[in-house]
């Protein structure tokens, strides 16, 4: 058996990968058109000052400028952020390049808001992740944070007839080529607990591709996909189909 990886994982040399593979596809679009929707309805979005742990290619921090909030991104990938750069270019957005657990000596809060998305599954250790981003959020601040679903993972591998590799709970990823299983795939109540234990309060909790990624086509034409996004939309917060999205999405807030 091949050993698991034992560092974070990052995207370098990744980035036309993500934007061909991903984001071109409907997958990638569902993602970012249901994320907004469900930050939108959850968080009060009101101009302030936003930083972007892991900010990838850069599409959520250019969302949340275009709506008037100063950003700033964090993404350790290179090539990521430079893609970030160009799709923020005109903008004051400030940019580093470094990892989220850089977050305290590079761009310190406190935060009134925080975008975490599609990070901690790429951690060795999600739990202090958490304590470190709480750390960082200011009193009354709000946390949109987005991570990999162990349970669709495990949904989605008998759904394609991975019996055994679902019987032996080998769900994870290795982190070795451009292979993008996450390493560190979470379940619902270990995230919620982690919150909790940090001294946060999970207001909402939306599932982000509850239908999409278990169809037989993945690649609907657009009458289809019209008529899908209203399906996530409808049931992305109803049981039991939100706990099989591909992504929970979780809006959270630190009491003052």
């Amino acid at each position: 058996m091949k050993e698991r990886i034992t560092t974070d994982r990052h995207f370098n040399g990744m980035a036309e990968k993500f934007e061909t593979a991903l984001y071109n596809h409907t997958r990638g679009r569902l993602r970012l058109a249901l994320l907004t929707r469900a930050i939108e309805s959850s968080i009060p979005m009101q101009g302030q000052p936003l930083v972007d742990v892991g900010a990838g290619l850069g599409q959520m921090a250019h969302w949340a400028s275009e709506r008037g909030h100063p950003v700033t991104l964090l993404e350790p990938a290179e090539d990521m952020l430079a893609a970030a750069r160009e799709r923020l270019a005109g903008s004051d957005a400030c940019f580093h390049q470094r990892d989220l657990q850089s977050l305290p000596d590079i761009a310190p809060g406190p935060w009134p808001l925080m975008f975490c998305h599609a990070v901690l599954e790429w951690l060795i250790d999600p739990q202090a992740a958490v304590r470190l981003l709480a750390d960082q959020l200011a009193l009354g601040g709000w946390l949109s944070l987005m991570v990999f679903n162990e349970d669709a993972l495990r949904f989605s591998n008998v759904v394609k007839g991975n019996l055994q590799k679902v019987l032996d709970d080998q769900l994870a990823g290795f982190g070795t080529r451009k292979r993008l299983t996450p390493i560190s795939p979470l379940r619902h109540e270990e995230v919620v607990r982690w919150l909790e234990a940090a001294g946060l309060e999970v207001k909402s909790i939306t599932g982000i591709r509850v239908f999409h990624d278990y169809l037989r086509e993945r690649d609907p034409d657009e009458a289809t996909l019209e008529r899908l996004f209203e399906l996530e939309h409808r049931y992305c917060q109803r049981d039991p189909y939100w706990r099989l999205g591909r992504y929970l999405h979780y809006s959270v807030y630190r009491p003052s």
